[in-house]
């Protein structure tokens, strides 16, 4: 995205170019594969025809990526959005079916994945090759290797961020704690599907804000979106008890306590981002790979301490609390870079980013009280809907501030 904004009269050019040097990677690690495939294969326990494939979907994921990166810059998402409901409708389908008829049912799954990505995704790439002409500009290569190098032990230490906790439950409680922790964790994760559509559509538009010097304006539509990112978690914890009762038996019931702090992390993954654009604008990805790394490490220690003399519970309170520390970092990052490349220029209020953050923070922790007594809870609940009814000219208004984000590019 931002190499796409950086060279926007080079648009095709560098798309395409970017195909070539992600093309160059596959072939490199599939030939490294191939020397030594009896040791990758024993690494991972799979076989060749499965880490072929998986190959394979490295680059289409790739392909797709560059090109939906293109939709959006552009603010274009009808195409964008159909083509990842097909494939999103196509992926299971064809994976049932290859399961049901095969007597190797883990490569099936594979194989299955691996041919509607192919399908799906390699005639975009094709057309961005053809578009662009070349495949191998050096200006293009050296931004991205350079760009993009700090950022690999981002996604290492993002990883980790996301999977220690149920790691260290299973190894430090039980499995059957991992369990109903994992339950909980993937049910408030439910709420990254609708933030991750937000930012992806609010991405692009907070770019051309950077390229335009119109940095200010982009704190007019964080707060609103912020707010609302904060009512849809509250309703999910809201309703925690009855979502758990839908998606497991009364064993797992205990999933409801985690829930408010993992729903609480979920709005500070989408608070950094508002920050974490600053980041990658500048270039300046040895901040986002510092920030993402100490809060890592702040998860694994905290859990070691604390999951032992509290019990698995304690994994959501610390994944909260290394989430508020992970968003925290990125501001003070923003900060260091609009004092040394903005003239000291403030994008955002700490007054208002307080307020709304110990808002939804003390409703969230208040709901939580509420499962101790559902009638409570309920009455609770009917407020919160009067209150959105009450409020639903601004919810509206805030949801049609986004959408016309798509417009604003198209009309300038």
């Amino acid at each position: 995205m931002q190499g796409l904004v950086k060279y926007e009269d080079r648009r095709y050019e560098y798309a395409s170019s970017m195909h070539g040097l992600t093309m160059l990677l596959v072939v490199i690690w599939t030939v490294i594969y191939l020397l030594f495939h009896d040791f990758w294969n024993s690494l991972f326990d799979l076989t060749t025809v499965q880490m072929l494939a998986m190959l394979l979907m490295i680059w289409a994921t790739a392909a797709f990526g560059f090109w939906s990166s293109s939709e959006r810059v552009n603010f274009r998402y009808r195409k964008l959005v159909l083509i990842t409901a097909l494939v999103s409708i196509a992926k299971p389908a064809l994976g049932i079916f290859l399961v049901l008829h095969s007597e190797d049912k883990v490569t099936a799954r594979i194989l299955g994945l691996a041919a509607v990505e192919l399908i799906g995704y390699s005639g975009f790439a094709i057309s961005q090759m053809i578009k662009g002409k070349r495949l191998c500009v050096p200006e293009f290569w050296k931004h991205a290797i350079l760009f993009n190098l700090p950022l690999i032990p981002h996604y290492l230490s993002t990883t980790i961020l996301n999977s220690a906790d149920r790691i260290m439950i299973e190894k430090m409680v039980s499995a059957e704690a991992a369990g109903i922790y994992s339950l909980a964790y993937s049910i408030s994760q439910l709420m990254t599907l609708f933030t991750t559509g937000l930012q992806q559509t609010l991405e692009p538009w907070r770019y051309s804000k950077q390229k335009e010097g119109k940095q200010e304006d982009i704190a007019s539509l964080a707060y609103p979106t912020l707010i609302l990112v904060a009512v849809l978690n509250l309703a999910l914890i809201a309703f925690a008890p009855e979502v758990v009762t839908i998606f497991a038996p009364q064993e797992y019931h205990e999933a409801i306590w985690i829930i408010p702090p993992i729903a609480m992390s979920v709005f500070f993954i989408f608070t950094y981002g508002f920050f974490a654009n600053f980041e990658f604008y500048f270039e300046k990805t040895i901040y986002i790979a510092a920030s993402t790394i100490a809060g890592a490490v702040l998860n694994i220690v905290l859990n070691y301490i604390f999951i032992k003399p509290f019990g698995y519970f304690a994994a959501g309170y610390t994944t909260l609390v290394c989430y508020i520390v992970y968003a925290m970092c990125h501001y003070l990052a923003m900060r260091r870079i609009c004092k040394k490349q903005l003239n000291n220029k403030k994008v955002y209020s700490v007054k208002k980013l307080i307020a709304i953050t110990a808002g939804f923070m003390a409703i969230g922790f208040a709901l939580q009280l509420t499962y101790l007594n559902t009638w409570i809870r309920y009455a609770v609940i009917a407020a919160f809907l009067i209150l959105l009814i009450v409020c639903r000219k601004w919810i509206m208004g805030t949801v049609k501030q986004v959408l016309s984000v798509r417009g604003a590019k198209k009309r300038g």
